[in-house]
């Protein structure tokens, strides 16, 4: 089998990590590469630093998929002058694509903190601040029995009917509409004046919010009524398995010390390794993490009364006044510790559909993009 071409990656990609997931002020998806071209090596990392991009074009890759963006923040230069624009021409110039998934794989399911939970043994997995289901609206439309498949088909045509893995979806029932035409109508049945009685089918489909325009006028193009008899209903917003952080269960109870020296044991080594706040003795079972710096959810934590709470990058007043409140145990690791599990996530994502491929390979950086490099700790008194 031939090797794929970058724009089959990237459909992967966005279907495990859906871009409409990240946040609004995220930068996602593909900063440079060309679509057409074929993929057969792709390195994995959270940064795309000086020395990952060394080593993704000393190693042939053809993709580099990394989990922070590059160019996150507005810029109007990519010269190779900069930094940041230095890397991008490096690695145009070798022929390697660079692709980013932030937030979005933040949220899916599974995404950063499910490869988080499970590098420590954590159980029972449900997002720490859940993200609704896509806002829908159910649409109910009359129409006259004999146009009832023209219509429904333009509705489906417009992105409605879709449910989970199946597509034109709809229920339809029978019954009798009337109308009265007057004034400046022009009735497709029916005179001027008289009353119209007309079999009629209701059809009930579901379609996302945001399709909204897009089927009201697919609608009104395939209806032969002059005025078609709609409803519109926006449904309730349900939770998903979608969201940031997640909460699961240890196998066992222990102490937070002892929990704190499992996480060191799990996670890839730092010069600052890993801090807990807390009773060093207090017991812990139930856990909440987020890959990434989650001090946000310091409250979202406490109200789900979790023993403790694992993130990155607390800060002191807030750590301090959240443990004077009463909440759980703290756990503080490095923010590239936390998301590194992550990109063995993503490995497995792109073998699992493209490893009976022609000369495909996936490899993730062992290299630390850890900015801290050194650190000197003495005693606690």
């Amino acid at each position: 089998m031939t090797a794929p071409s970058l724009r089959e990656v990237i459909d992967v990609l966005d279907t495990a990590y859906p871009p409409s997931l990240a946040e609004g002020w995220d930068s996602v998806g593909l900063v440079a590469g060309d679509p057409a071209d074929p993929v057969r090596k792709v390195l994995l990392a959270v940064d795309a630093t000086e020395a990952v991009v060394d080593e993704a074009l000393e190693w042939g890759a053809q993709l580099l998929l990394v989990h922070h963006p590059l160019l996150l923040r507005g810029v109007d230069t990519v010269g190779a002058h900069t930094p940041k624009g230095a890397l991008i021409h490096r690695l145009i110039r070798g022929g390697c694509a660079l692709f980013t998934a932030h937030t979005n794989a933040d949220r899916a399911n599974p995404g950063v903190s499910d490869a988080l939970a499970d590098a420590l043994g954590l159980t029972g997995l449900r997002p720490l601040e859940p993200k609704p289901e896509a806002a829908t609206d159910k649409w109910v439309v009359m129409v006259p029995s004999d146009s009832a498949d023209t219509v429904r088909q333009a509705l489906f045509d417009a992105g409605a009917g879709a449910l989970g893995n199946y597509t034109e979806c709809s229920w339809t029932t029978s019954g009798t509409g009337q109308f009265r035409p007057g004034g400046a109508a022009d009735p497709t049945v029916g005179e001027l004046g008289e009353l119209e009685r007309v079999e009629e089918a209701r059809i009930e489909v579901i379609a996302p919010r945001r399709s909204r325009s897009r089927v009201l006028a697919a609608l009104r193009t395939a209806h032969p009524y002059e005025e078609p008899a709609f409803d519109v209903l926006e449904l309730a917003e349900l939770p998903s398995a979608r969201g940031l952080g997640r909460v699961g269960e240890l196998p066992e109870t222990v102490t937070l010390a002892e929990f704190a020296e499992s996480v060191a044991a799990a996670l890839p080594a730092t010069v600052w390794g890993v801090r807990a706040a807390g009773d060093p003795e207090r017991p812990i079972r139930t856990v909440a993490v987020c890959g990434g710096s989650g001090d946000s959810f310091l409250d979202t934590a406490a109200a789900l009364g979790v023993d403790a709470y694992l993130t990155a990058d607390l800060r002191h007043h807030p750590a301090d006044e959240h443990l004077r409140a009463g909440g759980p145990a703290l756990v503080d690791v490095a923010h590239w510790a936390s998301e590194y599990p992550w990109c063995a996530q993503a490995q497995e994502v792109l073998d699992a559909s493209f490893a009976a491929r022609d000369g495909w390979e996936t490899r993730v950086s062992l290299l630390r993009t850890d900015p801290w490099t050194t650190a000197a700790v003495r005693a606690v008194p």
